[in-house]
């Protein structure tokens, strides 16, 4: 065979074999079995102080809600108010609860409204609603009151006699001007009574007064007596208190000097609170 011949074969042959080599190739593996799952993570079990942990703290004095003689606290609720709204003097409320602080009260907290050991069903308040917004101060640890104005004759911190018929009282008009706007259950609650600036202020019966500060808006320096356990009296818009809390009044004597703290004129705002609920005082105040 020519040499010729026999290189052009080699050379064929060597070119075959090349392609052959670079066309041939591993075919994809399809794998048809899905991968399993990976088994899911159980969640943690509680420890068994997570569940004491867990127990609801509940409002002091809740074991008493709904009970006569007790009062839920609800937002916006503020002692003094809470008090006069019973027909209580804010101190002796905390004291029967056991207030640390008295201008810090919960929403669901549960308080004594009436004296211990006494029969709630009868002296049970009727608390309303007033019309007005009034919002509160917090309560004065020290009330104002104008110097060298208290009477020499006042006793500190003696109790009230509560009489036997707590609807027989003697009562007094706390100023000698007439009434100016009468009392009206849905937007006055009790009876307005124009004057000048300094014009005094009289208890209108013997009594306690339970409160002596600005406490509470809406009523400006306000001086509030407790009778008996029957009746609050409420003076509201003084100038000048000239009482102290705690102080035991007479009848007729100047509790106060009239003024315009937190109201647009000079005037006398007069309640007259029933087991809390305002009454009207025109229907007690003696005929003039």
């Amino acid at each position: 065979m020519p040499y010729s011949l026999r290189l052009l074969i080699v050379v064929t042959t060597s070119l075959l074999l090349s392609a052959c080599g670079t066309s041939l190739h591993q075919a994809p593996v399809e794998d048809r079995n899905p991968p399993l799952p990976k088994p899911a993570a159980s969640a943690p079990l509680p420890a068994a102080s997570a569940a004491s942990a867990a127990e609801v703290k509940l409002p002091p004095g809740a074991e008493n809600a709904g009970k006569p003689g007790y009062y839920t606290v609800k937002p916006g609720d503020a002692l003094i108010r809470i008090a006069l709204d019973n027909g209580q003097g804010w101190r002796d409320i905390a004291k029967w609860n056991s207030l640390d602080n008295p201008n810090r009260i919960e929403v669901g907290q549960v308080l004594r409204v009436v004296p211990p050991g006494v029969d709630a069903s009868t002296v049970t308040a009727k608390p309303i609603a007033s019309a007005a917004k009034v919002e509160s101060r917090p309560l004065d640890s020290k009330p104002a009151v104008a110097a060298n104005n208290t009477p020499a004759n006042a006793a500190s911190s003696a109790p009230v006699a509560a009489s036997s018929d707590d609807d027989a009282m003697a009562w007094g008009w706390p100023v000698s001007h007439p009434v100016s706007a009468g009392f009206d259950d849905q937007r006055n609650k009790g009876l307005d009574f124009a004057g000048k600036a300094g014009d005094p202020v009289l208890a209108v019966a013997d009594g306690r007064v339970v409160y002596a500060g600005s406490g509470l808006r809406g009523y400006g320096n306000l001086v509030i007596i407790k009778h008996n356990n029957t009746y609050l009296t409420a003076y509201a818009h003084n100038r000048a208190m000239l009482v102290e809390q705690d102080q035991v009044v007479r009848k007729g004597q100047r509790i106060a000097e009239m003024g315009s703290t937190e109201s647009d004129t000079v005037k006398l705002h007069f309640e007259v609170r029933k087991l809390g609920k305002p009454v009207d005082p025109a229907k007690l105040l003696p005929a003039r």
